[in-house]
């Protein structure tokens, strides 16, 4: 799979652009702020209906412009796919594929993958454990179509159960019957997630940890680890257990709902104990064993979006990951970098060849 070709209107700080793509290796080159991210971003949306960095649609809107509108081109098991999104202020986000309109926008996740390594990453290592449950969801769900549904399910149903709990607490009316039946309710759906989670992770790890070895030169040692309630107990028994906590802290305080991903370097807490340069090369190989597990699982290869992928990096590293996402394992590639010599000079130390665009103030050309 790669994308032939990219036409936005009024996004970000885009008026209007219409480019090109080389199936291997494109790279936007210009200064910071000039919307070489803003690029990325775009084919992001187009994969997977959403922006990388902002949820809010409207806000991705030129400012003083009502409409944003992306189209683009892919080349799919040898057939040719339009996708083409619009947002208008105050209205409904519409997506379309081959000028149909979805009935419901998850439908096309998972059908033209991606995989983006941005700075923006470090929020992985740096926030809570949401961040990294979602690392974990948005990659399956590129994968397995039913999963989002069972999210969904678990979500609606631990909503429901919190909002019992608090109801509880208000009206010191306690039913343990409704309860049950909540608590059966969330068993269903917890299991099937947690169970999903944990052959993901099965295979998810070996991956991680062969890139990273390969990134780093086998120099660190380094830890993924899925830490899980349902690890250790039935989520059945976890309930029962928790249920006195539960009414006293108004919440569901046991479940799938609190799965961890630890990131560890020998033997700490990579959050704490890990240089930028440590934490950038852990972040890539976490990010590259995405793209390999949604490869191996899709049956093509998806794109990879890579930003401001040099910056915190030393030159030997650089090269060799440069070398591993050049190499045939890999289909279409986007870069953005400040620097256009430095990345002529990395490609042809590699002997790659590589499409260049120049971005400046949100107009865009071959360079």
């Amino acid at each position: 799979m790669w994308l032939k070709n990219i036409t936005l209107l009024n996004f970000k700080n885009y008026i209007d652009a219409d480019l090109h793509f080389s199936e291997t290796v494109n790279v936007f080159t210009g200064n910071n702020g000039a919307g070489k991210t803003n690029m990325l971003d775009a084919i992001h949306y187009l994969c997977l209906c959403k922006s990388y960095f902002n949820p809010i649609d409207s806000q991705q809107i030129k400012t003083n412009e009502e409409v944003f509108m992306i189209q683009g081109d892919f080349d799919r098991n040898d057939k040719n796919e339009k996708i083409s999104c619009g947002v208008k202020r105050n209205q409904k986000k519409q997506f379309k594929r081959n000028k149909k309109e979805y009935e419901k926008l998850a439908d096309h996740i998972g059908l033209f993958p991606v995989v983006m390594v941005s700075p923006y990453d470090v929020n992985l290592i740096m926030e809570g454990s949401e961040e990294r449950r979602k690392f974990i969801d948005n990659v399956i769900s590129q994968t397995d179509a039913h999963y989002l549904d069972q999210l969904i399910t678990y979500n609606r149903i631990l909503l429901n159960r919190n909002a019992l709990l608090k109801q509880i607490a208000i009206t010191r009316k306690y039913d343990p019957t409704l309860l049950e039946i909540l608590d059966e309710q969330l068993v269903i759906a917890g299991n099937k997630i947690f169970a999903i989670r944990k052959a993901f992770m099965d295979e998810f790890i070996p991956l991680f940890n062969q890139y990273y070895t390969y990134i780093t030169e086998n120099r660190e040692l380094v830890e993924l680890n899925y830490q899980s309630q349902l690890n250790d107990a039935t989520f059945e028994d976890l309930l029962k257990k928790s249920v006195e906590k539960d009414r006293i802290l108004e919440r569901t305080t046991t479940g799938i709902h609190k799965d961890e991903l630890a990131f560890i370097i020998s033997g700490m807490p990579l959050k704490k104990f890990g240089s930028q340069g440590q934490q950038k090369s852990f972040l890539i190989a976490l990010k590259i064993a995405q793209y390999a597990y949604l490869a191996k699982n899709k049956g093509f290869k998806p794109l990879l979006l890579l930003d401001d992928i040099f910056d915190k990096l030393d030159d030997n590293r650089v090269q060799k990951l440069m070398q591993m996402v050049s190499h045939h394992d890999f289909g279409q590639i986007f870069i953005t970098d400040t620097g256009k010599q430095r990345v002529k000079s990395i490609f042809e130390k590699i002997e790659v060849d590589v499409t260049l665009f120049e971005v400046d103030n949100g107009t865009i050309q071959n360079a």
